[in-house]
């Protein structure tokens, strides 16, 4: 196997940063999310390899770091958007709510398809599975719902950021019952687990502002990215929910107002400390940027092309998205009425489910499940959301569009807004 130069490296990561962002521009403009470019990208340089090298390299390793840290730094970034006020309390509250009941009955009607139509999976195994096919990705939802109306906006980037966090401490709850010879005790460790966590959190959070926002070098956004690195590995190594740590100091950092009150508030320099939640916001986003690139290219990379074209495969991929979407629907319709389009298609899968099913504990691993119905999934969702959002977008230009018709020879403030005739005909 011949090995590839530091330049060739160089110039390949150097690529791939620029048609990244070129796919992201190209996303704004058509709705198609920038991830499924890069993964057909990475699906093409598999060809590339395979003719220059002979034999890929075993990017696993690789996938799991850059998975880690752009969760991480995803959950930051949408933390960090995270505005906490009395108004926001219930659609907060509301969000979670959908996010939990659509993560649990989506997990149990994909364990009961996969335990069903999958040689030698039981139940147990099943719900493992079936975790990370249920989870929302962020690094999906965040970037492309941002053309849309506020409230719906911030509810998908609540309720991703929600399924994201839950199901996560799901599937560590699972796998540590399945690994655990007592399976009695495990709710009550996980409760205690969740609960040791967010007080270290808490303690953690304003330590970090107090004695950061006193650091005068230029560097200390690194330093401080470094931290939160350090207490997340250190968190999984003590069997935490790390991510909480990582929510509730993205949730202080970015409502200080609120959490720094009386003596803490007179501890607190806001000015400074404000400045560095700017420049942390700035550094998030560009390294989800460039860890999100990478991941879904190298995903990409890996993937067993032949595994897409197998039909039972597909059959059970098509049955799992059907369930996705009804459930979706019955919760949408309960909680929020009538007005659930596009919020209905935006349900796809990515970053969290890759990185939780090559986490998956070895004694855990069931041979007969393909990897292709992992591909099938996000690759599903990711298009049905497509579909939506350029519908969604059409539906808005015609309201405007007759707004405007609407305009000629009348007063401006006669003239509904575009926002009143789409909800018009969606009665």
């Amino acid at each position: 196997m011949e090995a590839l130069s530091s330049y060739t490296l160089i110039i390949s990561a150097s690529v791939i940063l620029i048609l990244s962002f070129f796919f992201g521009e190209l996303a704004r403009k058509t709705s198609i999310p920038s991830v499924l470019m890069l993964i057909v990208l990475g699906i093409l340089l598999q060809f590339g390899l395979d003719a220059v090298m002979g034999e890929r390299p075993d990017f696993l390793p690789v996938l799991k770091v850059l998975g880690t840290v752009g969760l991480i730094m995803i959950v930051l970034e949408a933390a960090l958007e995270l505005e906490l006020k009395p108004g926001k309390y219930l659609p907060i509250a509301k969000a979670l709510l959908i996010a939990l009941i659509g993560l649990l009955a989506s997990a149990y009607a994909a364990a009961l398809i996969l335990h069903q139509f999958v040689p030698g999976m039981d139940m147990a195994s099943a719900w493992l599975y079936a975790t990370p096919l249920s989870i929302l990705s962020s690094a999906i939802i965040i970037p492309s719902v941002t053309a849309l109306k506020e409230d719906k906006k911030e509810f998908h980037i609540y309720e991703s950021t929600f399924s994201d966090i839950l199901g996560i401490m799901m599937f560590y709850f699972l796998t540590g019952n399945l690994e655990a010879a007592e399976h009695g005790s495990g709710l009550v460790e996980f409760s205690g687990n969740v609960l040791l966590t967010v007080g270290l959190a808490i303690v953690a959070s304003y330590l970090i502002i107090l004695i950061f926002q006193n650091i005068r070098s230029h560097t200390k956004l690194f330093l401080l990215i470094a931290v939160l690195l350090l207490l997340y590995a250190v968190g999984k190594k003590m069997h935490l929910s790390s991510l909480i740590i990582i929510l509730v100091f993205g949730l202080i950092i970015a409502n200080m107002k609120i959490f720094f009150r009386g003596r803490l508030g007179q501890w607190l320099q806001l000015e400074k400390a404000e400045h560095m939640y700017e420049g942390l916001h700035i550094i998030t986003m560009e390294t989800a940027f460039v860890v999100r690139t990478f991941f879904f290219v190298i995903f990409g990379l890996t993937i067993a092309l032949a595994s897409i074209a197998n039909l039972e495969v597909t059959l059970i991929s098509i049955a799992i998205l059907i369930t996705i979407y009804l459930i979706r629907f019955i919760i949408l319709r309960i909680f929020i009425g009538k007005d659930i389009l596009p919020q209905l298609y935006i349900a796809p899968r990515g970053l969290i489910t890759i990185l939780l099913f090559y986490d998956i504990p070895e004694s855990a691993i069931v041979p007969g499940f393909e990897k292709g119905i992992l591909l099938d999934i996000i690759i599903g969702t990711s298009l049905i959301m497509t579909w939506a959002m350029i519908r969604d977008k059409r539906r808005t230009g015609k309201a405007i569009a007759k707004a405007q018709e609407q305009m000629v020879g009348y007063e401006k403030w006669t003239v509904p807004s575009p926002v009143e005739y789409i909800e018009e005909e969606e009665k």
